[in-house]
């Protein structure tokens, strides 16, 4: 067969997730990375702020505590067996990385420095505790060129520019994966013993959004057209501190360093909302609390923004009524320099797009869409599970923001993506390893691009009555208005009935590009179709969950049901519809209460 490669593991996807499974796979299994982009230019390049580990490098902390922070954080419907298995993991996982030569930031005698995070506190007092690892502002970009570093040392065979655009199953197993290369145009198959799905999130389809043009929610597509169910699809995080209007991420370490938030009053509306912690607070948290102040009129002359301020006067001024102290227990005081020095991204962001100085000025932020907490069901070894009972898919495993293992439940802490990507990548991919020693190849289908190519031609003769641009466009305003921060019944029902039009329309779109050298226009029209599958699970998700619990907040149902909701959510795509079942949380040690910050 023309285009055919064989390989114990198929890793689709060159994130940190993916490079993570590749890498440790690759010690004792022929393993290669397919990836659509050049791996360092991956999306978790863009993580700033850091990784969490109870390191204990600056103040006591306790892996215990992250635990408990990520199961407060996750609004209880994280798993806490596989919680407790990543915050134990997280600390040695930070070393190994400081060992392949990530270059941490460091405190004064060389350690690996710390720094507060929304979220995470010290739970006997309550208060923030200094846990995330970090290098500078551009953690994921180091993780990133550390991680590709490692993979070409392991001579890891690299597909760049190659499209994963279907997995390959056969009598209950994985046999393959089905991509096309970008760079001709034509189609390969890779037989794998197991495949690892590792491509990321589907932020793209809402409109202001933190996240890459390449976030098309690839890898669960793929899957989900394969009979294959993903969970808790209802939960998507929205960051609070996106730049007004471009949703490009202001990292919370800049509230983490002392940034406070006001409203257009010039008050700082957090102390309403979450007393203790303020600023710190979890995501949902306070980008909830931006909501309700902008519907109560309290936003910066009704446009839906806020001020995030980290000019030194204003964060000395508060780190001081706060009494928050340095490690020494000095007063925290900062200079513009200092500031500077620790967020030199986001200060070039500032001046870039805003065109202001942040250590001079206020930053106007608004919520911006920003990761997914639902995507492939996992277990905590990374093997893809397909239904209530957590049946496992011989050879299949997912790793990072595309899989649901379930640790953030309904809602992400900061920094613990990262935490995530090195944790379940590293599993993942030794697990498949382990797997692919003891298996033999599944036979390919008999037709096995036929699927592909189906989809292909679909794009190329459908009528030309509809543009793809303009079906894009309105999914993404639909999805951000009805299926955004805050959500009712009618609005989700409405976001249904456009989604399922829009689908329709979709089978319209013919491309204009009938060229195969890099055909981008017939890539991302494909790529349109993934976001439209996964609108539609999502709303329907969305829909069906009758309460408010972290990211997932109703308006009609503002109130935690854990009576009825304590569950996590599995949906299976059937053509047009959308089929529901539930399993429920896992609870170890922590029994649901209400959340405090």
């Amino acid at each position: 067969m023309e285009n055919f490669h064989q390989y114990d593991v198929i890793v689709v996807g060159g994130g940190g997730a993916g490079l993570m499974a590749a890498m440790y796979a690759s010690r004792t299994a022929k393993t290669a990375v397919i990836s659509k982009l050049y791996p360092v230019r991956s999306h978790t390049g863009a993580a700033q702020g850091g990784i969490g580990a109870a390191l204990g490098n600056l103040e006591e902390d306790r892996p215990e505590w992250h635990t408990f922070d990520t199961v407060k954080g996750s609004d209880y419907l994280g798993d806490q067996d596989a919680i407790e298995f990543m915050c134990n993991e997280a600390v040695q996982a930070v070393y190994d990385l400081e060992h392949m030569g990530l270059p941490f930031s460091r405190t004064a005698d060389g350690r690996i420095a710390q720094r507060p995070f929304g979220g995470h506190t010290n739970n006997v007092t309550g208060k923030p505790v200094r846990r995330s690892c970090y290098a500078a502002d551009r953690t994921g970009h180091m993780i990133l060129q550390t991680l590709y570093q490692q993979c070409i040392k392991n001579q890891i065979v690299f597909y760049d520019e190659f499209q994963a655009m279907d997995v390959l199953i056969r009598d209950g197993k994985v046999a393959g994966v089905v991509a096309v290369e970008l760079a001709t145009g034509e189609l390969h198959v890779f037989q794998a013993k197991a495949v690892v799905i590792a491509t990321g999130g589907h932020g793209r389809m809402w409109e202001i959004t933190s996240n890459a043009y390449a976030y098309t929610g690839d890898g669960a597509a793929i899957v989900a057209r394969r009979g294959i169910p993903l969970e808790d699809m209802e939960f998507f995080q929205f960051h609070p501190t996106g730049i007004y209007k471009l949703g490009i991420l202001i990292t919370e370490a800049v509230r983490g360093e002392g940034g406070i938030l006001f409203n257009g009053k010039g008050e700082r509306f957090m102390e309403k909302y979450a007393p203790r912690i303020k600023d710190l607070a979890s995501r949902d948290v306070v980008s909830r609390a931006m909501y309700l102040e902008t519907r109560a009129g309290n936003d910066v002359n009704g446009q839906r923004f806020f001020y995030l301020d980290v000019t030194p006067e204003t964060v000395n001024k508060y780190a001081e009524l706060d009494g928050r102290t340095r490690p020494d227990g000095t007063p925290y005081r900062v200079t513009a320099e200092e500031i500077r020095s620790k967020i030199p991204d986001i200060t070039d962001f500032c001046v870039t797009y805003l065109g202001i100085d942040p250590t001079r000025e206020p930053i106007p932020v608004q919520p911006t869409a920003h990761y997914a907490m639902g995507g492939i069901p996992t277990n905590k070894f990374g093997e893809v599970v397909i239904d209530s009972q957590n049946t496992v898919l011989p050879g299949l495993y997912a790793a990072g923001e595309v899989a649901c293992v379930s640790v953030h439940g309904a809602n992400r802490l900061g920094t613990n993506s990262l935490v995530d990507l090195i944790v379940f990548g590293k599993h993942s991919g030794l697990r498949a390893a382990e797997y692919a020693l003891g298996a033999d190849f599944t036979p390919l289908p008999d037709d096995p691009t036929g699927y592909v190519r189906e989809q292909i031609d679909r794009l190329r003769t459908g009528s030309g009555k509809e543009r793809a641009a303009q079906i894009g466009r309105e999914l993404r305003s639909t999805m951000f208005d009805l299926v955004g921060v805050f959500r009712t019944e009618e609005g989700l029902t409405q976001a249904m009935e456009k989604i399922q039009e829009l689908r329709a329309r979709f089978r319209e779109v013919r491309v204009a590009d009938s060229g195969k050298v890099f055909n981008m226009e017939l890539m991302q029209t494909w790529e349109l179709g993934n976001l439209l599958d996964l609108a539609l699970v999502t709303t329907r998700s969305a829909l069906e969950r009758r309460e408010s619990r972290g990211a997932h907040a109703r308006d009609d149902f503002p109130a935690r049901d854990d009576v009825n909701w304590l569950k996590h959510t599995l949906a299976w795509l059937e053509g047009d519809s959308v089929k529901l079942d539930y399993k429920p949380v896992v609870i170890t040690r922590y029994q649901p209460k209400e959340r405090t910050y």
